[in-house]
């Protein structure tokens, strides 16, 4: 798959969220192009017409302006990151999420960081050193054979569950957020024992991934039961 990078500057870098209170996406667009990803949505404002997951666009002026708008804005937790993943695998050359949570922990803001990649552990000196990170790893199924159908160009699901592992020893707050709940999710709650320290769970997104479960006929997987039996098997974790 051809993957178009363009190096592009922008205005703004921390921004409003819904979820927390400011979301900072050093990146537009992510290669990992999983199939349920609502982040493909942003299209519709960015004017892009490849194909979600072929293209990276790359804020190369993000540290630059978030030193500059750090010092004007109210200090709350950062999100890290809401629509793309701030380690796929451009992150290892221009290194924006390192750069900018050297500056979030430099003005001691919390953040909370999201992401598929154990690129993640290139950092840990900065989220283990600073005074209010956390940092989570999105593992939606145990079954790497599932993975491969609905996240094909993500990493795979042992190296994220290790990647939790070694932050969570690392005296690092951890989650998992299993989001959607894919097949195969229920063998989750084993494999993430001693890792972390919290779970989200949430069954979204679904619709995206209509025609991967059609295709391969997973449909029963999409059911409340289904959902309630994974939800209730991370409970007894």
């Amino acid at each position: 798959m051809t993957l178009i990078v363009r190096e592009v500057m922008v205005k703004a870098i921390l921004t409003r969220s819904k979820i927390y209170p400011w979301v900072i996406n050093p990146y537009t667009g992510c290669r990992h192009g999983c199939s349920y990803c609502y982040a493909r949505f942003i299209k519709r404002v960015t004017g892009h017409h490849e194909p979600w997951g072929e293209f990276v666009d790359i804020k190369i002026n993000a540290p630059e302006l978030l030193r500059k708008e750090i010092v004007k804005k109210k200090r709350a937790t950062v999100w890290v990151s809401g629509v793309c993943d701030p380690y796929q695998p451009v992150e290892e050359k221009y290194r924006l999420t390192r750069q900018c949570l050297e500056i979030l922990s430099q003005n001691s803001w919390p953040a909370i960081i999201q992401t598929r990649s154990p690129l993640v552990l290139r950092d840990m000196d900065i989220i283990r050193d600073a005074q209010d990170f956390e940092a989570g790893l999105s593992v939606t199924t145990a079954d790497d054979t599932i993975r491969k159908l609905f996240e094909p160009d993500a990493p795979p699901v042992k190296e994220r569950i290790a990647a939790l592992g070694a932050l969570h020893s690392a005296g690092i707050r951890t989650y998992a957020m299993i989001a959607p709940v894919l097949p195969g999710a229920e063998g989750l709650a084993a494999l993430l024992k001693d890792k972390v320290d919290y779970i989200i769970i949430d069954r979204m997104n679904y619709h995206y991934a209509d025609g991967v479960y059609r295709k391969y006929g997973l449909e029963k997987f999409q059911s409340d039961d289904y959902y309630e039996l994974v939800r209730r098997e991370l409970a007894r974790l």
